[in-house]
């Protein structure tokens, strides 16, 4: 009975996307973090039986035929791309992206990284880098004497010492943004880096060529909904529960079959 295997395809799909929002929910405090949302197409079918196929001596055509589906797979599992609420941290180097573009950092293999975590750090030779101590790009290091640091909307780095009252710059920072942001790779850690399908990254100067701007003493928060998060694991929940009710009656109706004497 095909049942069997097309009610196991709804299981695992559901399962899939149980898994997928049990990660939105994990990531609820995640700086920067966007929900993911599971995705699914229907499996090729079985042509019993093809529509348009002459049915009569007098040329009848069947309107539709018989096609039998095979179930479900998974097709993608797609990030939905949101402003998250700015959260005010009073740090003065942690900073909010408001709009589009991600930070560019310089990981271990020197390959570039991508982020929208702003919590950023000094490091002790007063380089910025992100929590895992990756260099923020271009790099900017703070003068060991910097009083503050000042950082505008545009990314520029300001430093205030105490024998002057005008600030020194440093600095800017430039965001990058990808013509299909949705295809980066997620490595972890609130990092991605580019894909075939996310095409090269675009780097400009913040509030330029529709990039947003930066805000000093905030971050930005998850964008995960957790009602809605909630009511989409009671919905696989039960699709789970009635994939299962087919595989048992199906089960009974085998069961039922080998009896027959």
């Amino acid at each position: 009975m095909r049942a069997l295997k097309i009610a196991a395809t709804g299981m695992t799909a559901q399962q899939m996307r149980v898994e997928t929002i049990s990660n939105n929910l994990a990531n609820m405090n995640t700086t920067g973090y966007n929900a993911r949302r599971a995705e699914f197409a229907d499996l090729h079918y079985q042509q019993a039986t093809r529509a348009g196929t002459v049915n009569a001596a007098d040329g009848t055509v069947l309107p539709t035929g018989v096609q039998l589906g095979l179930g479900v797979r998974p097709s993608a599992i797609s990030v939905h791309l949101a402003q998250g609420a700015l959260s005010e941290t009073g740090s003065d180097l942690d900073l909010a992206i408001e709009g589009r573009g991600y930070l560019e950092v310089t990981l271990p293999s020197g390959q570039a990284g991508f982020t929208r975590d702003g919590s950023l750090k000094r490091s002790a030779e007063g380089l910025i880098v992100t929590s895992d101590g990756y260099a923020v790009a271009p790099e900017i290091t703070i003068p060991d004497d910097a009083r503050s640091i000042s950082i505008n909307a545009a990314g520029e780095v300001y430093a205030y010492f105490d024998d002057t009252a005008e600030g020194q710059l440093l600095g800017q920072f430039t965001l990058s943004n990808f013509a299909n942001a949705k295809g980066l790779e997620a490595l972890g850690g609130n990092l991605f880096r580019e894909s075939e399908a996310s095409g090269p990254p675009v780097a400009g100067n913040p509030g330029e060529d529709g990039l947003g701007t930066l805000r000093q003493g905030y971050l930005e928060d998850s964008s995960v909904d957790a009602v809605r998060e909630v009511t989409e694991l009671i919905e696989a929940q039960r699709g789970y529960e009635m994939n299962a009710k087919v595989i048992s009656a199906v089960d009974q109706m085998m069961g039922a079959t080998t009896q027959v004497r």
